[in-house]
């Protein structure tokens, strides 16, 4: 299977069903599996809008048949479309029938982007935007160890996130930290003898949880599920690919929320809320790739899946 091989794109096909002259938006183009394989369903008739942050991402797919590539955050979805309204004088708020997100990362992203693989020696850089003025090697150099600790504990869920905050305070006050080896030899030796614990490399939590603070992936992905929502039509669909629990968790606790009558404490007696729900939750539990996927491509192993449609 090749490395561009969409993750769960049988599922998402059976799931989404997209139809012909429908409108769907794929919020993360990446290579453009996922959005290739809606567009040759949709025809003619159908628009499908692709986002991504990756300039070279969109300058592969921009004469891609059936897909409009746009270089954008996904969590402008809005903004994008109300733009597209705009240029094409068609109305698409609103009027989307399926909404597309895919969250990992690709394996030519791995390669690129300085500081995102633990596996070759590159400058801490982990900017997906370069517009962006933070690095992760700022955050290592310049913020206290209280804040590198929350940073890996909320992010990375790493269990020694004080011992590692701790160490890089010390060894910066020598050296700036500043390459992924500095970094991964320190994150080593808070688990001597260990190389992997359940078959993931020591490091992995640590620089995940700096290519999301760096990257406010967390916020962004706030920012980004209530204003897809609006941009659905009745009976449209959301679906969101997670890769880690922090992800799944706040798109199953949206999902829960807006999908309830009520969103009032669990201790109060009485509801006040007023809360009209306006999704229904179409995945009770998370959809996960099959064996012969997993074993294909090893990239969809941590894959989750939730699809809700608006009411």
């Amino acid at each position: 299977m090749p490395i561009h091989q969409p993750v769960l794109l049988k599922e998402i096909m059976e799931l989404l069903n997209p139809k012909e002259g429908e409108i769907f938006v794929d919020c993360t183009l990446g290579s453009g599996g996922h959005a290739k394989a809606i567009a040759a369903k949709l025809k003619k008739e159908g628009k499908i809008i692709g986002l991504d942050f990756d300039k070279d991402n969109i300058e592969k797919l921009k004469k891609q048949k059936g897909i409009k590539a746009i270089q954008a955050n996904f969590k402008d979805i809005k903004r994008i479309l109300l733009q597209e309204e705009k240029a094409t004088a068609t109305k698409i708020v609103g009027e989307v029938d399926g909404i597309l997100a895919d969250l990992g990362f690709s394996s030519d992203q791995l390669g690129k982007i300085p500081g995102l693989s633990f596996r070759q020696d590159d400058f801490l850089d982990m900017r997906l935007d370069k517009s962006n003025p933070l690095t992760a090697a700022d955050i290592l150099n310049r913020f206290s160890q209280a804040e590198i600790t929350t940073i890996l504990e909320q992010y990375g869920e790493e269990r020694r996130a004080t011992l590692i905050a701790k160490k890089i305070i010390q060894k910066r006050k020598f050296k700036k930290i500043e390459t992924v080896f500095q970094l991964k030899e320190i994150i080593q030796s808070c688990y001597p003898g260990q190389e992997k614990i359940r078959g993931i490399d020591v490091a992995t939590k640590t620089f995940m949880a700096l290519r999301i603070a760096v990257n406010k992936e967390m916020e962004n992905l706030d920012k980004f599920l209530p204003v897809a929502v609006d941009c659905l039509k009745k009976g449209g669909k959301i679906a969101i690919i997670s890769f880690h629990s922090l992800e799944d968790r706040k798109v199953k606790n949206f999902f829960k929320r807006e999908s309830s009558k009520c969103i009032c404490d669990e201790d109060q007696l009485q509801c006040t809320c007023n809360h009209q729900p306006i999704l229904k939750i179409i995945t009770k539990k998370p959809i996960v790739p099959q064996k012969e996927e997993r074993e294909e491509n090893p990239r969809s192993r941590s894959a989750k899946l939730r699809i809700a449609e608006k009411i």
